[in-house]
């Protein structure tokens, strides 16, 4: 009788004892559930998104409680996303319209749109003339423009991409006219699309372009207007189809978002943008 009762205050003690365990386990969860690592999402923008990328990662060396996430998927799906609350910010590879005042630029950098071609095509400029009887098919051969007798292939981007809708306005076409032969989504795609394809011509960020081509990727810029395209161009500020690159918001930014869209637009963060062939606000 003694050792059974005196089991049953062993079984007791243990079951004591883990509960105990099991209350300190919890409280020690909860202290850490009360500094939970703050998220900022940030869509949009092809163009941008290696910048923001770039950006993030530098930031969250300095703030370790803060992660972001950035997601491409075109200028149009940045200003939707940052509208509906689905994103902290937007990315946008232009200025606002007036019927998007509702939003808030902060520009991070500048940068321009170039037409680029194959480096073994052997014609080196083209007129603002020239591009849009290309992409209305107005020239459909090379070989009109002093070229090799080779059918031109035309690269155009998809509806909603920022750089569409400043080539459109600029070379004053309606995309309805365009007789595209391929159609892309981000840079990358125009690059890489061009490059293995010696009769194409499209048209991506500036830089972007001089990134692929100072890494042996066979394209060429091509100038627009006589103007040679180029950052430092853009940077002078003559070069006529540039734009800025921007962050959005629905709102006055707070907290974590403000300390990050800050630091983008800081002199911090101006080797950032250098290093991805993009012009630093307020540079010299």
């Amino acid at each position: 009788m003694y050792l059974k009762n005196k089991n049953r205050r062993c079984a007791k003690k243990k079951a004591i004892s883990f509960f105990i365990l099991m209350l300190f386990v919890l409280t020690l969860s909860a202290c850490g559930a009360s500094t939970d690592t703050q998220k900022i999402t940030i869509t949009g923008s092809s163009t941008v998104a290696p910048l923001a990328m770039e950006l993030a990662l530098a930031f969250e060396k300095s703030h370790p409680d803060v992660r972001i996430d950035v997601q491409t998927g075109g200028s149009s799906r940045g200003m939707a996303d940052a509208r509906a609350n689905l994103a902290d910010i937007g990315m946008m590879s232009r200025g606002l319209k007036r019927s998007e005042n509702d939003l808030t630029p902060h520009t991070i950098a500048y940068d321009g749109i170039a037409i680029i071609l194959n480096s073994s095509n052997p014609i080196s400029s083209l007129s603002d003339q020239q591009v849009v009887d290309i992409y209305k098919g107005n020239i459909n051969n090379w070989q009109t423009l002093g070229g090799p007798d080779q059918a031109i292939t035309v690269v155009n981007k998809a509806e909603g991409r920022s750089t569409l809708e400043l080539f459109l306005e600029y070379f004053q076409i309606d995309n309805r006219n365009i007789k595209a032969d391929i159609i892309i989504g981000d840079n990358q795609q125009g690059i890489k699309t061009v490059a293995g394809n010696d009769w194409a011509i499209s048209y991506v960020s500036i830089g972007a372009a001089e990134y692929e081509e100072q890494h042996g990727v066979p394209i060429k810029l091509l100038g627009v207007d006589g103007v040679d395209a180029s950052t430092a161009a853009v940077k002078k500020g003559n070069y006529p189809l540039s734009r800025p690159l921007n962050f959005v918001t629905t709102k006055e930014p707070q907290g974590a978002v403000k300390e990050f869209i800050l630091f983008a637009q800081s002199a911090q963060a101006f080797d950032l943008v250098e290093r991805q062939f993009f012009i630093p606000i307020n540079a010299n």
